[in-house]
C-alpha cells in the first residue's frame, strides 16, 4: 500500500492543465466514430478488432501540439479516451447485434430499427462505464504493481514522447492514405484481384492469400505467434478437413447440406465446403474456446470479484486531490438504477424487472472480470467472446425454460448477450484508458465523463454503419463473414430448436480441447478454422513481417522504435480501409459501385488481376518497411 501512496503522476495532483476541452471532446468524438465504423468493418471481416487508443493519442497529438501548437498532455489523454470508447463499443455490438440481420434475412424477423440498436449499445456502454467507477480505486490504485495494463501503459508512453507526437502522427495518418488508395483500386475500381487461391489437380484442398492492407496490418499487430495459430487453423480446415470431407463424403448428401458432397465439391470447390460444413467445426471449436478460457479464469474471478466488492465501500469516498476525484457513486448508482428499467422497459430486449436486474448483475460480474483480465494479459487477449457465449448459454436456457420459445425468445436472448458483451468491452476500455490517466496524472471524473461522451457518439452511429453495411454485402456473406455472431445465433438457434448438425460441432469442440492439451491458445486456432484461408494466409504475411522486425539485430531502443512505427502505420492502415469499405458501402447502397468497376469495363482477364494483385500485395509490404524499418530517424535513436 506504502507503494502505491508513494506512486507521483507525470502532471502532480495540485497542478491543473486543460482536459476536457471543445477541441478534445470534439476531436475525440470524431475519432469514436471513425474508429468504431472502422473497427465494425474489420470485426465483421475477419472476426478480430484492434486498440484504438495509441492512434488516437497521436492523431490528438498531432492536431492539438502541431496544428494548434498547444501543449497539453492531459487534453491529448481525453481525446484518446473519448475516441478509443468508439472501437470498444463496435466490438462488443458486433460479436452479436448482426445475428438479428440474419435471422431477417431468413425471413424469420423484421429487421431491428436502428433505434432499437442505439438502445441496446447505449445501455451496455454507459453500463460498462459506470460499472468501472467503483472499480478503479480497487484495480487501477491499489493493484497498481500488479496489474500492468499493457495497452493502458503503452499510450500512457506515447503520450509522454510528446516531442515525437508530430512524426507518430505523419505515420497514422499515412497509414489511413495508403491502405484508402488500396482499398479503392482492389475493391472500388477492381483492377487487380483482392483474392488469389490455387489448388493441386486430383486434392481437394485450397491455399491463397487476400490482398488487403488492414487483414495483413492485423497480423503485424497482432505479432508472428497469435498469426501462425490462426493460420494453422486454417490449413488444418482447407488443407485436411475439407479434402477428407470430399474423399470419404463422395456422393453422400450430409446435412447441413442439399445436395451430394461431389457435386456441391464440383460447382462451388472448397469454399461450398467450408460454408456447409466446416463453420459448423469451427462455431463449436470457437464455442469451446471461449468456455475454456473462462473456466481457466474462475480463480482469478473469483478473487477479483470478492476484493472489488470488499474495496467498492471505500472508493466512493470523496476526496479533495484532483487525481483522486471520481464521479459522485451516489449519482453512478442512480444511473444504473435507471439503465435497469431502461433494460426492462426497451421492446427489443423483452424480459421481465427481476430479468433486467440479472442482467445487470450479470454485466457488473463480467465487467470486473473484464477488467481484471485486460489488466494482466492486454484487451487483445480478453475473452469476451467466451464471456458472450456463457451468457447467451444461460439466457437462452432460461427463456426456454420460462415459455419465451420461438424467434422472440432468440432475438431476446442475443439482446441480453448483446448488452453483456458490450458492457465487458467498454470496461476493459475504460480501465485501460484510467490507467492511462493514472500514470499521466488525468482527473479520473473527466475521463469517466470523456468515456461516456464517446459511448454516446459511437451508439449513435452504430446502428447506420450495420444498416449500412448489410445493406452493402449482408452480414454472413464473403465480404463480412462475421464470424461470432454467426456463432451466437447457432448456439442460440441449437439450444433453442435442437437442430443443428451436433456432429460437426463437437467435431470442433474435440479439436479444440486437443490444442488447449497441446498448448495452443484456443480462440485464434479457433477462428483460423472458421474463417477462409485466405484471409488467415494474409494475416499470417503480416505475423512474419513482425517477427523480422522482432528478429533484427539492431539496438534495443532503436528495434522498439522501429516496432512502434510499424504498428502506427498499420493502425492507420486499419482505420483508413475500413472507412473507404464504408465508403463503398455507401456506393454499393445508391448503386454507383458498377460505374467505377473498371475490370467489366476494360475486360482484364483474370490471370492479369492476379498478377496485378500480387504486385500491389508487394507495394502493401514495401509501404509498412518504409515508414518503419527504412524511415528517417533523428540522431539520437
Amino acid at each position: 500500500m506504502e507503494k502505491d501512496n508513494q506512486f507521483k503522476p507525470y502532471i502532480p495532483a495540485d497542478k491543473v492543465t486543460p482536459e476536457i476541452t471543445v477541441t478534445s471532446i470534439v476531436i475525440g468524438i470524431v475519432l469514436a466514430v471513425v474508429f468504431g465504423a472502422a473497427n465494425a468493418y474489420l470485426g465483421l471481416r475477419v472476426g478480430m478488432t484492434v486498440s484504438a487508443s495509441i492512434p488516437a493519442a497521436v492523431i490528438a497529438m498531432g492536431v492539438i501540439r502541431i496544428i494548434m501548437r498547444k501543449n497539453s498532455i492531459l487534453e491529448s489523454n481525453i481525446v484518446q479516451t473519448v475516441g478509443s470508447a468508439g472501437e470498444s463499443l463496435a466490438a462488443g455490438a458486433i460479436f452479436t447485434l448482426p445475428a438479428l440481420f440474419l435471422w431477417a434475412a431468413e425471413g424469420k424477423m423484421d429487421k431491428p430499427s436502428i433505434l432499437e440498436i442505439t438502445l441496446i449499445a447505449l445501455i451496455g456502454g454507459l453500463l460498462g462505464v459506470f460499472f468501472m467507477v467503483p472499480l478503479r480505486n480497487a484495480l487501477i490504485v491499489k493493484e497498481h504493481g500488479t496489474l500492468p495494463y499493457p495497452e493502458g501503459t503503452a499510450c500512457a508512453e506515447v503520450l509522454l514522447a510528446g516531442e515525437q507526437g508530430g512524426a507518430n502522427a505523419t505515420t497514422v495518418f499515412a497509414g489511413m492514405g495508403f491502405a484508402a488508395l488500396f482499398k479503392f483500386i482492389i475493391d472500388g475500381l477492381k483492377l487487380v484481384s483482392g483474392e488469389i487461391s490455387g489448388r493441386v489437380k486430383g486434392y481437394a484442398g485450397e491455399i491463397g492469400t487476400q490482398i488487403y492492407p488492414a487483414v495483413m496490418s492485423v497480423g503485424y499487430i497482432c505479432g508472428a505467434r497469435i498469426s501462425s495459430y490462426m493460420f494453422a487453423g486454417g490449413v488444418l480446415s482447407w488443407l485436411v478437413l475439407i479434402p477428407l470431407i470430399v474423399l470419404f463424403g463422395a456422393d453422400i448428401t450430409l446435412y447441413p447440406g442439399e445436395v451430394p458432397i461431389s457435386e456441391m465439391y464440383a460447382a462451388d470447390g472448397a469454399s461450398g465446403i467450408w460454408s456447409s460444413y466446416i463453420r459448423y467445426i469451427g462455431a463449436g471449436a470457437l464455442a469451446a474456446g471461449g468456455i475454456i478460457s473462462l473456466i481457466k479464469s474462475l480463480p482469478l474471478i473469483v478473487k477479483t470479484f470478492s476484493g472489488a466488492m470488499k474495496s467498492i465501500s471505500t472508493s466512493g469516498a470523496a476526496s479533495s486531490k484532483r487525481t483522486e476525484q471520481d464521479l459522485n457513486l451516489k449519482v453512478v448508482i442512480g444511473a444504473i438504477a435507471v439503465l435497469t428499467f431502461l433494460v426492462w422497459l426497451v421492446p427489443a430486449i423483452p424480459v421481465s424487472l427481476l430479468g433486467a436486474v440479472i442482467i445487470v448483475v450479470f454485466g457488473f460480474f463480467f465487467a470486473t472480470v473484464s477488467s481484471r483480465m485486460v489488466g494482466l494479459v492486454g484487451s487483445s487477449n480478453n475473452p469476451v467472446s467466451g464471456m458472450a457465449i456463457a451468457t447467451l448459454l444461460i439466457a437462452t436456457l432460461i427463456l426456454k425454460v420460462t415459455g419465451a420459445t420461438g424467434i422472440e425468445g432468440m432475438c431476446s436472448a442475443i439482446a441480453i448477450g448483446s448488452v453483456i458483451c458490450i458492457v465487458s468491452a467498454i470496461a476493459g476500455d475504460t480501465s485501460q484508458d484510467l490507467k492511462t490517466g493514472y500514470l499521466l496524472g488525468s482527473t479520473p471524473k473527466k475521463q469517466q465523463i470523456g468515456e461516456i461522451l464517446g459511448v454516446v457518439a459511437a451508439a449513435l452511429a452504430i446502428g447506420g454503419t450495420l444498416y449500412l453495411l448489410d445493406s452493402a454485402w449482408g452480414f454472413g456473406s464473403d465480404e463480412l463473414a462475421a464470424p461470432q455472431a454467426t456463432l451466437m445465433k447457432l448456439i442460440i438457434e441449437g439450444v433453442m430448436g435442437g437442430n443443428l448438425p451436433w456432429a460437426l460441432v463437437f467435431t470442433g469442440v474435440f479439436i479444440a480441447v486437443v490444442a488447449e492439451i497441446v498448448g495452443i491458445p484456443v480462440l485464434p486456432f479457433a477462428i483460423g478454422i472458421y474463417l477462409p484461408v485466405q484471409l488467415n494466409a494474409c494475416i499470417m504475411v503480416g505475423g512474419l513481417i513482425r517477427l523480422a522486425m522482432d528478429k533484427m539485430k539492431r539496438k534495443e531502443e532503436e528495434k522498439k522504435e522501429i516496432i512502434n512505427d510499424g504498428v502506427l502505420f498499420c493502425s492507420g492502415m486499419i482505420a483508413g480501409e475500413g472507412l473507404v469499405g464504408i465508403l463503398l458501402a455507401l456506393l454499393a447502397v445508391f448503386g454507383v459501385d458498377k460505374a467505377i468497376d473498371l475490370s467489366s469495363k476494360l475486360g482484364i482477364p483474370s490471370a492479369v488481376m492476379d498478377i496485378g494483385g500480387l504486385v500491389l500485395f508487394g507495394i502493401i509490404i514495401l509501404t509498412v518497411l518504409k515508414f518503419s524499418l527504412w524511415k528517417k530517424r533523428s540522431k539520437k535513436v
